[in-house]
Parts: structure tokens; C-alpha cells; sequence
């Protein structure tokens, strides 16, 4: 089936009135994002947030290095935005496997502004 594109007169109802065809979409608005923080604390070893920012964050072993002297310099570093579901699991991971190490290592979420 071959469709053409409609033209001017193709938008007549007969009466000679043209008639405008409108097309809707509902706006749909992003889902609000979330960073995830690490607190810098004075017991949880530096090799130790390395390996968490490697693991639970995807990180290079350069890039997780860099952003562990952020956290242990400036007192907490974002270490990744993310929709609410994730970033909540990422928290919950990493909380639960600095327990599981026994290290009071804390990570946190906000939203994004």
C-alpha cells in the first residue's frame, strides 16, 4: 500500500473550511537522578575504598586511586549519578559489603538539583 502526503486540499472537510490536524504527546519528565556519596572516614582502609569503587562502581583502578584521595582529602567524593533504584541497590551493596569486612566505611544518596 502506498500512502502520499496529504496536501492542502486533502485537509478540506468539502465546505471549502480547512480543518488542522494536531497531533498530542503527553509530556513526560525525566526520572528525578540521584548521586551516590562516600564518606571518608578514619578506619576504612584507602586499598579497601579502591577495591569497593573498582567493584561496585566500574572504576579503573586509576580512577577508583583518584577519587578515594578526594574522599579521604575532602571528606566525601560522588562516586556516581544514577535513577533511584540503582543508586539506592549501589548503596545498599556497598554498606553491606564494608560490614561484611567489618570497616565502617559509609555511602550515602541525594537527589540531584
Amino acid at each position: 500500500m502506498l500512502l502520499k502526503p496529504l496536501t492542502m486540499s486533502d485537509k478540506t472537510d468539502g465546505d471549502g473550511d480547512s480543518s488542522i490536524l494536531v497531533e498530542t504527546r503527553p509530556k513526560t519528565k525525566r526520572p528525578p537522578l540521584y548521586k551516590v556519596l562516600l564518606l571518608n572516614d578514619d578506619y576504612t582502609p584507602m586499598e579497601f575504598v579502591v577495591h569497593v569503587l573498582e567493584r561496585f562502581f566500574g572504576m579503573t583502578h586509576a580512577q577508583a586511586f583518584e577519587i578515594m584521595l578526594t574522599v579521604h582529602k575532602k571528606g566525601v567524593a560522588v562516586v556516581g549519578v544514577f535513577s533511584h533504584e540503582i543508586a539506592e541497590t549501589k548503596v545498599g551493596q556497598v554498606m553491606d559489603f564494608a560490614r561484611r569486612h567489618q570497616h565502617p566505611l559509609q555511602c550515602t544518596m541525594e537527589k540531584e538539583e
